[in-house]
Protein backbone atom coordinates (compact mmCIF):
# COMPACT_ATOMS: atom_id res chain seq x y z
CA UNK A 1 0.00 0.00 0.00
CA UNK A 2 1.20 3.49 -0.86
CA UNK A 3 0.95 5.28 2.51
CA UNK A 4 1.69 8.69 1.03
CA UNK A 5 -1.09 8.43 -1.57
CA UNK A 6 -3.46 11.39 -1.79
CA UNK A 7 -6.85 11.07 -0.04
CA UNK A 8 -9.77 13.35 -0.93
CA UNK A 9 -12.84 12.70 1.18
CA UNK A 10 -14.38 16.08 2.01
CA UNK A 11 -16.21 18.90 0.26
CA UNK A 12 -13.68 21.52 1.25
CA UNK A 13 -10.70 19.79 -0.38
CA UNK A 14 -10.56 20.38 -4.12
CA UNK A 15 -6.91 19.52 -4.77
CA UNK A 16 -3.73 18.32 -3.05
CA UNK A 17 -1.99 20.88 -0.91
CA UNK A 18 -1.16 21.70 2.69
CA UNK A 19 -3.81 24.38 3.08
CA UNK A 20 -6.65 23.00 0.94
CA UNK A 21 -8.91 22.44 3.96
CA UNK A 22 -8.61 25.62 6.06
CA UNK A 23 -11.88 25.20 7.97
CA UNK A 24 -11.38 21.48 8.53
CA UNK A 25 -7.82 22.13 9.70
CA UNK A 26 -8.44 25.12 11.98
CA UNK A 27 -11.54 23.60 13.57
CA UNK A 28 -9.29 20.91 15.07
CA UNK A 29 -8.26 23.54 17.60
CA UNK A 30 -11.45 22.55 19.42
CA UNK A 31 -9.68 19.32 20.40
CA UNK A 32 -6.65 21.21 21.63
CA UNK A 33 -8.82 23.51 23.76
CA UNK A 34 -10.59 20.46 25.19
CA UNK A 35 -7.27 18.77 25.94
CA UNK A 36 -5.94 21.82 27.79
CA UNK A 37 -9.15 22.16 29.81
CA UNK A 38 -9.11 18.47 30.79
CA UNK A 39 -5.37 18.54 31.60
CA UNK A 40 -6.04 21.13 34.29
CA UNK A 41 -8.54 18.86 36.05
CA UNK A 42 -7.61 16.36 38.77
CA UNK A 43 -7.14 12.88 37.26
CA UNK A 44 -7.32 14.39 33.78
CA UNK A 45 -3.78 13.89 32.46
CA UNK A 46 -4.28 10.59 30.58
CA UNK A 47 -7.56 11.61 28.95
CA UNK A 48 -6.10 15.00 28.05
CA UNK A 49 -3.12 13.31 26.41
CA UNK A 50 -5.42 11.09 24.36
CA UNK A 51 -7.49 14.10 23.26
CA UNK A 52 -4.23 15.78 22.24
CA UNK A 53 -3.47 12.79 20.03
CA UNK A 54 -6.88 13.16 18.40
CA UNK A 55 -5.98 16.79 17.72
CA UNK A 56 -2.63 15.83 16.18
CA UNK A 57 -4.04 12.99 14.08
CA UNK A 58 -6.99 14.95 12.72
CA UNK A 59 -4.88 18.03 12.02
CA UNK A 60 -2.29 15.97 10.16
CA UNK A 61 -4.98 14.32 8.07
CA UNK A 62 -6.73 17.52 7.03
CA UNK A 63 -3.44 19.26 6.28
CA UNK A 64 -1.69 16.43 4.43
CA UNK A 65 -4.58 14.28 3.11
CA UNK A 66 -2.49 11.10 2.86
CA UNK A 67 -3.26 7.51 3.73
CA UNK A 68 -0.87 7.43 6.69
CA UNK A 69 -2.38 10.60 8.19
CA UNK A 70 -5.88 9.20 7.65
CA UNK A 71 -4.83 6.03 9.47
CA UNK A 72 -3.35 8.07 12.32
CA UNK A 73 -6.54 10.11 12.58
CA UNK A 74 -8.72 7.01 12.87
CA UNK A 75 -6.27 5.19 15.16
CA UNK A 76 -6.07 8.00 17.73
CA UNK A 77 -9.85 8.32 17.85
CA UNK A 78 -10.13 4.57 18.36
CA UNK A 79 -7.53 4.63 21.15
CA UNK A 80 -9.51 7.28 23.02
CA UNK A 81 -12.78 5.37 22.62
CA UNK A 82 -11.29 2.05 23.72
CA UNK A 83 -9.52 3.57 26.70
CA UNK A 84 -12.77 5.19 27.79
CA UNK A 85 -14.58 1.87 27.39
CA UNK A 86 -12.08 0.41 29.87
CA UNK A 87 -12.19 3.38 32.24
CA UNK A 88 -15.97 3.63 32.43
CA UNK A 89 -16.78 0.51 34.52
CA UNK A 90 -13.95 1.25 36.96
CA UNK A 91 -14.73 4.93 37.48
CA UNK A 92 -18.52 4.78 37.53
CA UNK A 93 -19.14 1.32 39.02
CA UNK A 94 -15.99 0.58 40.99
CA UNK A 95 -15.04 -2.49 38.94
CA UNK A 96 -11.58 -3.96 39.37
CA UNK A 97 -8.87 -3.19 36.82
CA UNK A 98 -9.06 -6.69 35.34
CA UNK A 99 -12.83 -6.48 34.91
CA UNK A 100 -12.64 -2.93 33.57
CA UNK A 101 -10.31 -3.88 30.73
CA UNK A 102 -13.01 -6.25 29.49
CA UNK A 103 -14.78 -3.11 28.36
CA UNK A 104 -12.46 -3.03 25.33
CA UNK A 105 -13.35 -6.44 23.80
CA UNK A 106 -17.00 -5.89 24.70
CA UNK A 107 -17.06 -2.58 22.85
CA UNK A 108 -15.17 -4.03 19.87
CA UNK A 109 -17.64 -6.91 19.65
CA UNK A 110 -20.55 -4.47 19.86
CA UNK A 111 -18.99 -2.30 17.15
CA UNK A 112 -18.59 -5.35 14.91
CA UNK A 113 -22.29 -6.11 15.33
CA UNK A 114 -23.23 -2.50 14.54
CA UNK A 115 -20.93 -2.58 11.50
CA UNK A 116 -22.58 -5.76 10.23
CA UNK A 117 -25.89 -3.88 10.30
CA UNK A 118 -24.50 -0.98 8.30
CA UNK A 119 -23.18 1.25 11.08
CA UNK A 120 -19.67 1.72 12.39
CA UNK A 121 -17.48 3.07 15.19
CA UNK A 122 -19.24 6.41 15.49
CA UNK A 123 -22.73 4.93 15.62
CA UNK A 124 -21.65 2.40 18.25
CA UNK A 125 -20.06 5.25 20.24
CA UNK A 126 -23.33 7.20 20.07
CA UNK A 127 -25.29 4.18 21.24
CA UNK A 128 -22.74 3.73 24.03
CA UNK A 129 -23.25 7.29 25.25
CA UNK A 130 -27.02 6.78 25.29
CA UNK A 131 -26.59 3.55 27.27
CA UNK A 132 -24.28 5.32 29.73
CA UNK A 133 -26.92 8.01 30.25
CA UNK A 134 -29.56 5.34 30.88
CA UNK A 135 -27.62 3.25 33.39
CA UNK A 136 -26.26 6.19 35.41
CA UNK A 137 -28.09 8.52 37.76
CA UNK A 138 -28.09 12.14 38.81
CA UNK A 139 -25.41 14.48 37.47
CA UNK A 140 -23.63 11.63 35.67
CA UNK A 141 -26.79 10.83 33.72
CA UNK A 142 -27.22 14.46 32.74
CA UNK A 143 -23.61 14.78 31.56
CA UNK A 144 -23.84 11.74 29.31
CA UNK A 145 -27.28 12.70 28.05
CA UNK A 146 -25.89 16.08 26.96
CA UNK A 147 -22.83 14.42 25.43
CA UNK A 148 -25.04 11.97 23.51
CA UNK A 149 -27.23 14.80 22.23
CA UNK A 150 -24.27 16.87 21.07
CA UNK A 151 -22.63 13.85 19.47
CA UNK A 152 -25.83 12.98 17.63
CA UNK A 153 -25.94 16.47 16.13
CA UNK A 154 -22.21 16.27 15.38
CA UNK A 155 -22.62 12.96 13.56
CA UNK A 156 -25.39 14.44 11.41
CA UNK A 157 -23.05 17.23 10.29
CA UNK A 158 -20.33 14.70 9.46
CA UNK A 159 -22.81 12.75 7.33
CA UNK A 160 -24.16 15.86 5.63
CA UNK A 161 -20.71 16.92 4.40
CA UNK A 162 -21.01 14.67 1.36
CA UNK A 163 -24.44 15.97 0.37
CA UNK A 164 -24.11 19.76 0.64
CA UNK A 165 -21.08 20.35 -1.60
CA UNK A 166 -23.16 21.84 -4.38
CA UNK A 167 -24.79 24.45 -2.17
CA UNK A 168 -22.06 24.88 0.44
CA UNK A 169 -18.61 24.11 -1.00
CA UNK A 170 -16.89 24.37 2.39
CA UNK A 171 -18.93 21.42 3.60
CA UNK A 172 -19.95 20.72 7.18
CA UNK A 173 -17.10 18.52 8.40
CA UNK A 174 -15.60 21.41 10.37
CA UNK A 175 -18.75 21.50 12.53
CA UNK A 176 -18.11 17.84 13.37
CA UNK A 177 -14.72 18.88 14.76
CA UNK A 178 -16.11 21.78 16.78
CA UNK A 179 -18.88 19.72 18.36
CA UNK A 180 -16.67 16.69 18.93
CA UNK A 181 -14.21 18.84 20.85
CA UNK A 182 -17.10 19.59 23.17
CA UNK A 183 -18.12 15.92 23.34
CA UNK A 184 -14.62 14.80 24.32
CA UNK A 185 -14.48 17.51 26.95
CA UNK A 186 -17.87 16.46 28.37
CA UNK A 187 -17.12 12.74 28.63
CA UNK A 188 -13.60 13.33 29.94
CA UNK A 189 -14.91 15.77 32.55
CA UNK A 190 -17.59 13.31 33.60
CA UNK A 191 -14.86 10.74 34.31
CA UNK A 192 -12.49 13.14 36.07
CA UNK A 193 -15.23 14.49 38.33
CA UNK A 194 -16.20 10.95 39.29
CA UNK A 195 -12.61 9.82 39.82
CA UNK A 196 -11.39 12.90 41.69
CA UNK A 197 -10.92 12.49 45.45
CA UNK A 198 -13.89 13.77 47.40
CA UNK A 199 -13.13 16.56 49.87
CA UNK A 200 -13.30 15.56 53.51
CA UNK A 201 -16.65 16.23 55.05
CA UNK A 202 -16.76 19.25 57.29
CA UNK A 203 -16.91 18.41 61.01
CA UNK A 204 -20.40 18.47 62.43
CA UNK A 205 -21.35 21.31 64.72
CA UNK A 206 -22.27 20.40 68.27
Amino acid sequence: MNWIAYVDGYCERLAPGLWSEPLNSLSNLAFLVAAIAVWRQPKGRVLATLISLVFLGSTAFHLLATRWSAAADSAFILVFVLYYAAVFPRVFFGASRKVSWLGIPVFLAFTAIVASLGGGLYLSALIGLVVFAIVLKGADRRRFAVAAGVFGVSLSFRTADHTVCGNFPAGTHFVWHLLNGLVLYLVATAATKKAAPKPDAAPSQT
